[in-house]
Order: structure tokens, then sequence, then C-alpha cells
């Protein structure tokens, strides 16, 4: 399929300039002298160019045409530019052509087509590839506005453009005039209240009071159509460089057609000449350069929709400001949670999703919005909006949390399905990531972040447990084992151990996930473990005064049967200091003993769980020593006598070995089992066996000194 789109864009292309090429060449030719009708060949174009879009080479040549003398005829140029839907941004020196081309003159365009290709400037002015280039033809705009036709499209342009820097007196004079000899214009007056947004004591009296145009734009459906041009071409374009967003705007609705949203726009009237005001601000070394001189909009709540102003605030705190959006949000929550609110809440939740997301905080008042708005949540509409935004919750007190706004949240969202489980899930292993970060940039130690993080893990171990016997798939273990993760990294990372004491999983979940059948789940447990260890041998050599010794054999217990099972042979074992036999009771260790005793393998129980048997790992086991073997004939240059059948012990190494086959030590096969595993991404195993066995990390020791030899 992705070959015959690629086919047919190319096609498409083709078909493009080959029309091009015929409406060019016809265009220097009079109508007597074509030899067919020039008006189907520029229907053909346009139509291809509303369907396909047009590649930059191809629009500057439309471009050359539409503003250079031509035999064409008026409605065919001015077909031409309706179906300017470029693919890509628009390149500065096609916007120049077209700003050359205006005014009056032999040689210039008819009005009409300047006016189309005004119309057409605005219209595509968010994809331009530098805007500032409009700001410097900004004087070249201006004073063309006393050129009748295309007046409104000026007017319109120059209010996209303006900023605090164009607005001069003689400018302001100069529109007061033009707008008395036309009769209050509308298009001059709409442009008058752009600048009177900059300088709202001079500009005063009946001029702006007028009928005004409101600038919208000029037709939304076409630009849903170069939406859609540009998406599918972004998509097909597989080298395509992203053009990066300019977070460093104000965003204006008068700009890009939309209709107003939920929250107002930035607007500021209350600036003076020595402060600067955000609509002023176009790129990141403005913002930073006048930071301190910016003046606060006159609609704080506008932060929640412009990020703009939402790093002004988080750069340059202010006390008054949040408490002011923080009165709106709670008469918008009370409005919403009473029904008396004509916005839909999806709305109202996506842009605090925005907020949260933009300044990663979580204001008082939002806490107190969700615990009335989960009361009236029916649980499904925005439910990925509520668990973002809820995941930025501060480290408060677990209990308080939990009654007024976890246990709602459950029952909102618990459908006695695995699925939301998965979810819930999901979302505390995003809250356990915030909280781990922030409590990362404090300097000092958190009296309650221990006590709270605490509950909050041991509440989660319950649902990981439902899930782990609900949903018994290698996607659960993995989304299980991502919220363990975060517990580990919690208690094993120098800047958060500290805060926190180390909290390990149930012993059944453990012994679960290291006897599923998935060897990703196996590594990533030992990985998670070699953390935790790491953890209690820190937190033991300063005190052991947190942890009780019942608890220190609980986790001993998880290294020391899962090292019996891998790496010593003695599955189940549970006479050895701190083992516990993986929980499993000994009459049924028996049992299963004594079925192991009548398969043909005559392998006992307790080797059926190492590296050579396990059915997790004997695969890669048994596939590392045959690539041993390869190696060995490639560098011996003659075949061996004996290969080895599997699976490998010590004793048929040794019988191997006799008979002509691979000599490879009982240790040092399966120290190349553990580093064949690193090499296959699962690195967990051999992180715990070298944190764990004593002898396995001098083995390692003497193996890498030897190496460096």
């Amino acid at each position: 399929m992705s070959g015959f789109q690629e086919d047919d864009t190319i096609h498409g292309a083709e078909d493009i300039r080959e029309a091009l090429t015929d409406v060019i060449e016809a265009s220097k030719l009079t109508a007597k002298q074509r030899g067919s009708n020039v008006k189907l060949s520029v229907e053909k174009l346009a139509s291809l160019s509303y369907e396909q879009g047009l590649l930059p080479d191809d629009l500057g040549q439309l471009i050359d045409l539409v503003t250079t003398p031509s035999f064409l005829d008026q409605a065919s140029l001015g077909n031409l530019i309706r179906n300017f839907y470029p693919v890509a941004t628009v390149d500065i020196e096609l916007v120049v052509k077209i700003i050359g081309c205006l005014g009056h003159g032999k040689l210039k365009p008819s009005l009409n087509i300047q006016g189309a290709l005004l119309r057409w400037l605005v219209m595509i002015h968010h994809i331009i590839e530098n805007q500032a280039i409009l700001s410097r033809a900004y004087s070249v705009l201006f004073n063309l506005l006393e050129t009748a036709a295309i007046r409104k499209q000026l007017c319109h342009l120059l209010a996209l453009i303006t900023r605090r820097r164009h607005v001069r007196p003689y400018r302001i004079q100069s529109l007061l005039s033009l707008s008395r000899q036309t009769g209050n214009d509308p298009a001059v007056t709409g442009l008058l209240r752009v600048y009177k947004d900059y300088y709202p004591e001079i500009i005063v009296g009946e001029a702006t009071r007028a009928k005004a145009s409101a600038f919208k734009h000029p037709d939304p459906q076409w630009r849903e159509r170069l939406d859609e041009i540009q998406q599918a071409h972004a998509e097909r374009s597989t080298n395509r460089a992203e053009r990066p967003l300019n977070a460093f705007r104000v965003a204006r609705s008068r700009i890009n057609g939309k209709s107003p949203g939920l929250f107002p726009e930035v607007h500021t009237s209350n600036a003076t000449e020595n402060s600067i005001t955000l609509e002023e601000i176009e790129n990141v070394d403005g913002f930073v350069k006048n930071l301190e001189r910016i003046e606060l909009p006159n609609q704080l709540i506008a932060v929640l929709g412009d990020p703009l102003l939402q790093k002004l605030l988080v750069l340059k705190p202010d006390p008054e400001a949040h408490q002011r959006v923080s009165s709106w949000l709670a008469s918008y929550g009370q409005d919403l949670i009473s029904g008396e609110s004509n916005t839909d809440s999806s709305d109202g939740l996506e842009i605090l999703n925005n907020y949260v997301s933009s300044t990663k905080t979580f204001p008082p008042i939002f806490l107190a919005f969700f615990i009335e708005y989960l009361k009236i949540w029916n649980g499904h509409d925005g439910r990925g909006f509520v668990f973002t935004i809820l995941s930025y919750l501060p480290l408060l007190n677990y209990q308080e949390l939990f009654t007024n706004i976890l246990q709602t949240l459950e029952t909102k969202v618990l459908d006695d399905t695995p699925g939301s489980q998965l979810q819930l899930l999901e979302f505390y292993t995003m809250l356990l990531q915030r909280w781990a970060i922030s409590l990362a940039s404090l300097e000092q130690k958190s009296a309650n972040a221990s006590t709270i993080i605490t509950d909050l893990v041991g509440h989660v171990n319950n649902l990981c447990l439902t899930l782990i016997q609900t949903s018994p798939t290698s996607s659960t273990h993995s989304k299980i084992l991502d919220f363990y993760e975060q517990t580990a990294i919690l208690s094993s990372d120098p800047k958060l151990h500290h805060h926190t004491r180390i909290m390990i999983p149930p012993s059944p979940l453990v012994y679960i996930l290291h006897f599923s059948f998935c060897p990703n789940t196996l590594s990533r447990l030992c990985a998670i473990l070699s953390k935790y260890k790491a953890g209690f041998q820190r937190a033991m050599s300063t005190s052991r005064s947190q942890y009780t010794p019942e608890y220190i054999n609980e986790f001993n217990g998880f290294l020391m049967d899962i090292c019996n099972c891998i790496w010593r042979s003695r599955a189940f074992n549970s006479n050895d200091v701190n083992s516990h036999g993986c929980l499993v009771p000994r009459s049924l260790v028996e049992d299963l003993a004594a079925y192991a005793s009548r398969l043909e393998t005559s392998a006992p129980l307790s080797t059926l769980f190492s590296l050579s048997y396990s059915p997790v790992l004997s695969l890669s086991a048994i596939t590392y020593f045959r690539e041993l073997e390869d190696e060995a004939v490639v560098l011996g240059r003659g075949e061996l006598s004996t290969r080895h059948a599997g699976p490998i012990t010590r004793a048929s190494l040794s019988s191997l070995a006799h008979s002509g086959g691979l000599k490879v030590g009982w240790d040092d096969y399966r120290l190349g089992v553990l580093n064949y595993l690193e090499q296959k991404g699962m690195a967990g195993v051999g992180e715990l066996m070298y944190n764990t066995m004593t002898n396995v990390m001098k083995r390692r020791s003497l193996m890498a000194m030897a190496d460096a030899a």
C-alpha cells in the first residue's frame, strides 16, 4: 500500500508540472496565437492544486506568473490564486515578490489580482517561513492604504503583523485622517482598534466606536483544505524536517480564524512607554530580554490557554495573579457542577490539561475543583485528560488525598474489567513518577513524603496482585514492572532514597513474575531487585532502625530463592539461610519432585529452573553454547568431533571435552550465558547474580582482569 501511495504522489507531481508548463507557455501567447483553450489548462491546474497541493518550486513559478505581465485573462489568474495550496512553508522570497508587485504602475498586476494576492497572504500568514519579513515591509504596506481597491485586505494583513513598535504617532494620525475621509471604513476602524490595544490613552473619541471589521479568516473552508493537504504531505514525506512551533508569540483568535475559546485571549491595555506587552513578544530572545518589563494582561485567566503567559507566570510569579486565576476557576467549577455552564466540560479539561502539562504545577484551586467535579463525572468523557491532570497532584496527606480524590476516581473508572484496572495502574505509575521528580528537586528532606508514598505503594500493591490474577499476560506484567521500577528508583537513587523508605513488592507478586514465561519479565524483575538491594545496602550502612529483621529477611528471601533457581540448581530449597522455597508448600514440592523423576530428562526438580533447563532461559543458554561451537569450528578450521545436544550440565561439559567436543568450564559457561543475555537486552539477570553471589562477583572480576591482560 505504501508503494502505491508513493507512486501516486510522484504521478500527481508530474501531472501538476505538465499542466503548469502548458499554462506558462500559453501565457506568453495572445488568445489568437494559442492553438487550444487556455481555460481548460488553467482549470486542470487549479483542480490538481486543490487535490495535491503545490510544491515550493511549482508555487514559485505560479507566483512569478501572476505577478508579472502576461496574456492570461483576469478570471484565469484569479482561479489560479484561489487554488494556491502550499504543501509546506512559504519561502520569504515569494512573499517579497508579492509585496513588490503591489501598487500602481503599468507592469503591476491589476488591483483585483493584488487584492487576491493580499487575501492569500492573510490565509497563509501562519505558514510563512519567517514572518519577520512582513514586519520589515510594514512601511510599504501601510503606505498603500490610500489605494481603496486593496485597502480591506491590507488592513487585515496589517492587523495580523502589527506590534507595538509599529504604532507611531504619525501612523495613528494618518489612520484617523483616513477614517474620516472614508466615512469610517470598517477595515480602517478595525486596524485603529488594533492600534488602540497598544495605546488606549491616545486613540480616543468616535473613531473606534464605528462598525469595524472583525478580521476573521477570509475562507475557513479553504484553511481546512490547506491543513488536510499539509498533513497528507507531512505523512508521506519520510525525510520531512519538522518546523518547530513558535511558543513565544501570543495567539490571536482573529489570526487563526477560530472562534473565541472557553478562555479569553491575552490582551494588555495598561502598558506604558517603559513597559512591554506580551503581544509584542515574537521570539525567545525578546521574551528573555524584556522579562522584567512585561506587563500582565487584563484577564489573567488567559493563562489557561496561552503558553507564553504560562511561561511568564512561571518565571515571574505573582501571588495576586494566581489568586485571580483561582477565583475564576472556582466560579467556572461551580457553574460546571451545577449544570449552568454553556460549555462542554471536555473543552475545559483539555485546557486544564494543557496548563498543568506546560507549567508542571497543580494549583490548590484545581484540587477543590476536582473534588467536586469527580462526583458528577461519568468516568468516560475526557478520561485521558483527567488522568494526566491528576498525575500532577502534589504530595499531600494520603488519607485526605485518597478520600477526596483517588477513591472517587477509582469508583468512576473501575468497571470490573482488567482494562480499567490497567488504566488505573498506569495513572498511579505516572503519579509516582511525578512525585519522584518533585522530590529530586528538593534541597532538604521532605517530612511527610515517606509516609505518603508508602501508603500509595501499599494501595497499588493490592491493585497489582489483583491484576496479575485477572490478566496474567506479558503486557500486564510489563505495566506492573513499570510501577515497581519507579519504586526501585525511589529506593536506590542517591537524590531520592533519603526521602522515603524502601517498599518491596508483595512476596506472591515477586514469585509469580519470576515464574512467568517471558525472558524480559524475568530480566526486569531481577534488575528491580538489584536496585532494591543497593538501596538496602546504603540504608544498612547508616541505620537499621527503620527496617525490622523480618522485613529484611523477606527481601533476602527473594534474592536467595531466585539465585537458588537460576544459579545454584536448588530450586524450592527452604533449608538455606533466608530461603523461603518460593513460598511453595513442602508437600507440593515433594509431589513435583516425584513427577520430575519420572520424566525422560532424569534431571531432579531442583535443576529444572537453572540457566540450562529453565523454560525462560534455556533457549538463550543453548543458543549461546552453539555459537561458541560454531566459533570454535571457524577458528580451528575443522569440525568438532562431538557437539552438545543440551541441556548443559557440569557433568555433560566434562564428558564433552573428553569426547572431542568443545572444552568449556562450568563457571565460564554460566558467565557466558549471563553476558549473552546482556547483549540481547536482558542484563537484569546478570546484575542480580553479580550483586548477590559472592563467588560470581569474584569470578567475573578475574575474567575481566584476564581479558585486560
